[in-house]
């Protein structure tokens, strides 16, 4: 086995956001030595950082590789990529380049369920540590989302649930999860792949040395490797051996365990086609981990659905506004187009933003089927324009608040709006809950 952290006698940390940072104090706390490297001079934490770990273990300015060669160990933050010239330099030096993952496994006492995927992380995690929870189970949620891997560990921890990005499985030799699962795959961050196999390969690092498998029938990228894991369990579509999907009773869709009726789909609390299958594989998941069925269905009936995730705002006028901010890939929009087009109506699309090198090609099917009209904004909008241009009507805004004035002239009664970019945020806002925010703010302000 790898020696890991535990024992190494300097270790060098990559990147001082919030994963570098805790794993810093991870190892203040252990009395262990080490330096923390970022290469934003003008870091806005930098007095700080230099006030909690002395002047002496923090530098701000370019990677120095000589710095980092004498290090032993290299926990390199998710958003460096491993391809960085200076971590290869230093891994040829011989030091170890892993991520903050890769050490938490090892300090981690309790089970782990691993959730990666192009989208719904956030929804299916947050799900399956509210199941969990509601079980009497002592759980932790984060990685990804919320709280720092490392910031989660604790003696009485039961079970984790870790929501996993691409950048934080590069780091990972074998994860070695009780349950692990790809929710689902489509293009992303294309602009740190090359291509979509070399993305896809980074998600498949999830399944190494699991004790179980939850994949997607819905999509053979989401399929574990011939020898990851016990026999898989399955999500998606209808029903049928160890598989959760689902059937049609005499009142309706039913979500199902085998061919056993669990609870009609209308009694979710979070809505759309989409969230059907975000519950299927939560079910999934907490079966795996041991959870109650009983007890996940109760959560299911309880749980609201997160901010920026499809997330309802307003009915004005008899038009429904949706705030899908965190729709920042195509995947993600195509999904909640096809999750909210009204049975009658049609859906006015807010979409644009930081294009992150997407192949915008893909919604053309559905924009063409459900959407009115799509009012575009941000870098990407001529791009997206030049794409859609014969599917469906549009127009461009200068801001937000413009784009919301523009779709309620747009939308009919029974149409739905719904801002899903397909897009990163950062061109014009902080990041994906400020632009929500915004949208939000600017549709409450119409009524």
């Amino acid at each position: 086995m790898t020696q890991l952290i535990a024992t190494s006698s300097h270790t060098a940390i990559v990147g001082a956001g919030v994963t570098g940072v805790s794993v810093a104090r991870f190892l203040a706390r252990r009395g262990q030595r080490f330096t923390l490297l970022d290469t934003c001079v003008d870091h806005p934490k930098r007095a700080e950082l230099e006030s909690e770990f002395g002047k002496n273990r923090v530098f701000f300015g370019p990677l120095n590789v000589e710095q980092l060669a004498r290090a032993e160990e290299v926990v390199v933050s998710p958003g460096v990529p491993l391809s960085t010239p200076e971590l290869q330099q230093a891994r040829n030096a011989g030091a170890r380049v892993v991520g903050d993952i890769d050490l938490f496994v090892h300090y981690a006492k309790a089970p782990i369920v691993a959730i990666t995927g192009s989208n719904a992380k956030s929804t299916v995690t947050t799900l399956v540590g509210e199941m969990a929870r509601d079980a009497g189970v002592k759980v932790a949620v984060g990685g990804n989302l919320g709280t720092p891997a490392m910031d989660l560990l604790a003696d009485d921890i039961e079970l984790y649930v870790l929501e996993l990005s691409s950048f934080q499985l590069e780091g990972v030799p074998k994860l070695g999860a009780k349950v692990a699962t790809i929710l689902n795959i489509s293009a992303d961050h294309m602009d740190r792949y090359p291509d979509l196999p070399t993305y896809h390969q980074t998600k498949l690092r999830v399944y190494y040395g699991a004790q179980q498998v939850v994949y997607n029938s819905q999509s053979v990228l989401t399929q574990p490797p011939m020898s990851a894991g016990a026999v898989p369990i399955t999500f998606g579509g209808r029903a049928e051996f160890r598989r959760f999907g689902t059937i049609e009773e005499d009142d309706g869709t039913w979500l199902a365990w085998q061919l056993d009726p669990l609870m009609p789909a209308s009694e979710l609390k979070i809505k759309g086609k989409h969230n059907i299958d975000n519950a299927l594989a939560a079910l999934a998941l907490g079966y795996a981990a041991e959870l109650p069925i009983d007890s996940m269905l109760e959560t299911l009936r309880r749980f609201p659905g997160l901010p920026h995730r499809c997330e309802w705002v307003a009915e004005i006028d008899g038009v429904n506004y949706f705030n899908d901010s965190k729709g920042t890939n195509v995947g993600a929009a195509i999904a909640a187009i096809q999750g909210l087009a009204p049975a009658e109506g049609k859906v006015v699309l807010i979409a644009g933003g930081e294009p992150k090198g997407a192949d915008f090609s893909e919604l053309r099917k559905p924009v063409e089927k459900s959407v009115r009209c799509a009012v575009l904004i941000g870098r990407a909008a001529e791009q997206l324009a030049q794409v859609l241009a014969d599917r469906t009507d549009l127009q461009f805004a200068e801001s937000l608040t413009d784009a919301v004035e523009q779709v309620r002239t747009r939308a009919e009664p029974g149409d739905v709006v719904l801002l899903s970019p397909a897009c990163a945020s950062f061109d014009m806002f902080t990041d994906y809950r400020d632009r929500g925010d915004q949208f939000r703010r600017a549709v409450e302000a119409l009524s």
